[in-house]
This record gives C-alpha cells, structure tokens and sequence, in this order.
C-alpha cells in the first residue's frame, strides 16, 4: 500500500475528521479569542524593540527603521502561514517540518539545535539584572559588580521557572501576562514619547520608515561602517526572530485553534489535569460548510496578526527608537553590562529620577516576561519534538507530557545559571539575534514547502503568499551572508 506523502518520513498519516467551528467573536470578546500573537509580541518587545534595536538606532541613526517595517511585514506573512499549518492540521510547525524527507529523526536534531543556538542562552535575565541593579544602587553596573549582576540575573531566571509551575493551561498564562506587559509597556512609551520626543525627531522616525536619512538629506539604507554582527542581529529582532516564530504555531495549537482543539495541550505541574496530547496531526475534507469554518478561522488569525502583532511591532520598535535618540548622544555604543538601564540612567539625569526610575522598572518587566516567554517556548517546543518523535517517550510516565514537558525545563533551567555566566547579556542576545536570521532563511522555504505540499488544495497559500516568503529567505540570507562575511 502506497503512504501519504505526509506519512513517507516516518510519522504517521493525518487522521480525517471535521474542522472544528470558530468562535464569532464581537467587541471586547475579542481580546479571549485572539492570544498567540499577543505572546510572541511580548517576547519581541523584550529583545529587537528594546535592546538590539535602540543600539542600532543610537550607534546609526533611524534610517534603520526601513529593516523593522519590512522584517515586520515578512514575520507577519509567516506567522500567518505558521497558522494555516497548525489551524489545518493541529500539528506545530516543526512537526510538519518532521514530515519532510530525510525523514523525521532528521528534522527533529535540526531543529532542536536550531532552538538550543538561538534562545538557549538566558541573555534576557542577565539584562533585567543590569536593570535591576540600576533600581537599587542608582548607578549603572560596571567592571568589579559582574558577580552581583550574575546573581540577580539567576535569581531572574528561577523565578521565571517557578512561574511556569502554576496555572491550568500554561499557554493561558503567558496569554494573560503578556496582555498585562503589552499594554503597559506600549502605553507608557506612548506617553513618555509624547512629553520628550520633538517633531523633528518624530519626522526622522517617519522618513527612516522608506530610508530616508533626514540629516544627509538622501536616501541612506545603511549607514558607511556598520558592525553587522549588530545590524542582521537587529534585522532578525525587528519583530519576533527565528523559532520564537516557529513557536507561535505551538502556542496556536495550546490555544485551540482549528484543529488544535482536537490535539490537545500541555498543562502546568501545579494546577493543571492531565490531558491527552495527540503527537500527530489531523485533515479534513474541504466541503463548503468546512470552508465556511475555515474562513472563520482566517478571520481570528488576521486579527492576531495584523491587528495585535504587526501594529504591536511597529509601535514597540518605534515608540523605544525615539527616546532613546532623543536622551542619548548619537554615535554612542551603549552596549555592555548595563544596556538595558542605558536609558533609565540618560532619563534620571536629563528629566529627572522619577522617569528614570519608570523606565528602569518597564526594563525589568520587560525583560523578565521576554525570558519567561522564551524558556517556555524552548521548552515546549522541545517537549512537542520528543512527543512526536518518539513512542518510548510517549510512554515514559504513563504518557503524561507534564514529565516530558517540566524535566526538559529542569534542564534547561541548569544549562541557564551555567550560560550565564560565559559571555555579557547583550553579546548572548546578539549572537542569539543573528542566528535567527538562520532560521528565517530556512524555514520560510521549509514552510512553503509543506503547505504546499500536505495541505487539501483549497486552503494552500495563494502566490503573493509563495513569492513573500520567498523574499523573506533572500532577505534575511543577506543580512546573515553579511554579518558571517565581516567575522571572517
């Protein structure tokens, strides 16, 4: 007998069965139904919008912000299609990729180590700790108070552990939190923005949109001199970056989306039932009362994603940008133990110690809800790989994926207090930033292919779709043929 194409890699084929019915949601029901993007936006704000992103912006000017609206606009068209995977079938993305030949033992190692290279590096905490510090002493840390930092920093990252404890549904909890984060974080900038930033900047900030250096009075896409390593980290963290994109179709599935609500979930140790997670995915017939649940449910993923991410990664890119060109001296290389206080300190001295000390308190809560965010996706990505890939783990505990799911974090939490220790925060979010743009010039094409390949027909990509994520894997490509160039 002849396999489905899904099944020639290994695992097994989808299981037929109706496409569940979408909400109807109407006004303020709107905010329980949408959800995933609002957590990968507050995992993006955390990283490109608030580190990486206002060094380029303070060390170049804000010509850079063309990279951010097109990096926005090319994560937003994957998110999307991550979504249409997941929706159709209820698998997260990487399983889908498992599909694929050489096979699914294959895509399994790869993209795990893709995972580990990116986000296994706790340079979030290690951030918030420099904030942290800031709070307490009113000075930034330097040479001589690495050890202290250290120890706010795994103090940081245990309790980002302990959070992940409780809850029913640990999607559901990083939902909420991260509603919580976005909305203050956002709307303090906006408000701080309004009072400090002048209309001059405000004009830069809007030219730098197309390119457009006001300053030279010419279009100037990237600035002579450039350190690379710090642009393509940059250009992969405008927005998300690399598998905490991937991840969305993880929490997509957690949330219920389509066909997840017929795999199931990963609950919390504490508070949380067992439940059963299905390891594959499932198909449906595309019948036009099924089409009409289909176009329901690309209803909600717009509004995730054009409403929520996209705008949220624009306004948290922008918002930071103008504030810190506006109390920081261009020119200024504000990378080092104390980044993420950089700000407070220029605010404390120039506006006064009240604004300096809201900033440093959005630093820590921006950082610490980052690196909630990205252990927790690392370790239920990881968690859904073994799931899949293996029946002994399926079986192991009696086939309850909490004990999958939290001894991947206990590791994971070890392997942290030991990272955090070998390089400064900043350094481990850049080289974390540019091997995201790795990811982006793999997995578009890799997710194209799957779409096009396993999906019934009539819910594949159309072909502005295709060519987009194509664009995005020659986009980044560059970014990262760039940075690898200048270190050689």
């Amino acid at each position: 007998m002849t396999l489905p194409a899904e099944a020639r890699s290994g695992l097994k084929p989808f299981e037929k069965t109706e496409l569940p019915a979408p909400p109807n949601p109407k006004g303020l029901s709107w905010i329980g139904v949408v959800g995933p993007g609002v957590i990968v936006l507050g995992a993006s704000i955390g990283s490109g919008e608030f580190l990486l992103g206002p060094a380029a912006f303070v060390q170049y000017g804000l010509v850079l912000l063309w990279v951010t609206l097109v990096a926005a606009f090319l994560q937003t068209v994957l998110n999307t299609e991550l979504m249409r995977w997941t929706i159709a079938t209820g698998e997260p993305v990487v399983t889908g990729f498992m599909r694929t030949r050489p096979g699914s033992q294959f895509w399994a190692v790869f993209y795990a180590i893709l995972y580990f290279l990116q986000v296994g590096w706790p340079g979030w905490a290690g951030a918030a700790a420099g904030a942290i510090f800031f709070l307490f002493f009113r000075e930034l840390a330097g040479p001589g108070q690495e050890t202290i930092v250290y120890l706010i920093g795994v103090g940081t990252f245990a309790l980002c552990i302990g959070i992940l404890l409780f809850g029913r549904r640990i999607e559901r909890t990083l939902e909420l939190l991260n509603w919580v984060l976005v909305a203050a974080i956002i709307g303090g900038f906006l408000i701080l923005a309004a009072i400090f930033v002048s209309a001059e900047t405000w004009g830069a900030a809007a030219a730098g949109l197309v390119g457009y250096d006001t300053a030279a009075g010419s279009f100037r896409f990237i600035p002579e001199g450039v350190d690379w390593f710090l642009i393509g980290a940059f250009a992969a963290y405008s927005g998300a970056g690399g598998v905490i994109n991937l991840t969305l179709s993880n929490w997509a599935r957690d949330k219920g989306y389509g066909m997840g609500e017929r795999a199931g979930y990963i609950p919390s140790a504490v508070g949380g039932e067992r439940t059963d997670l299905a390891p594959t995915g499932y198909t449906f017939d595309t019948t036009p009362a099924a089409m009409e649940r289909w176009r329901g449910w690309w209803r909600i993923v717009r509004a995730d994603q054009w409403g929520v991410y996209f705008v949220g990664a624009m306004l948290g890119m922008v918002l930071p940008a103008v504030l810190y060109v506006t109390f920081i001296e261009g020119g200024t290389d504000i990378r080092g133990l104390s980044v993420a206080a950089a700000l407070a300190n220029a605010m404390a001295s120039q506006a006064g110690a009240i604004f300096g000390g809201v900033i440093a308190m959005m630093a820590v809560w921006v950082l610490f809800k980052t690196q909630l965010d990205i252990i927790e996706g690392m370790t239920r990505a990881i968690t859904d790989i073994l799931w899949t890939g293996s029946r002994k783990v399926r079986r192991w505990r009696g086939g309850d994926v909490r004990v999958v799911y939290y001894t991947v974090l206990g590791v994971l939490a070890v392997w942290g207090v030991i990272a955090l220790r070998l390089a400064q925060p900043i350094f481990l979010l850049q080289l974390g930033a540019n091997m995201a743009g790795v990811v982006f010039v793999i997995s578009p094409l890799h997710l194209l292919y799957i779409n096009t390949r396993f999906l019934p027909e009539a819910v594949r990509p159309p072909m502005w779709r295709r060519v987009a994520l194509v664009a995005m894997s020659v986009f980044y490509g560059a970014f990262v043929a760039l940075w690898l160039g200048s270190m050689l």
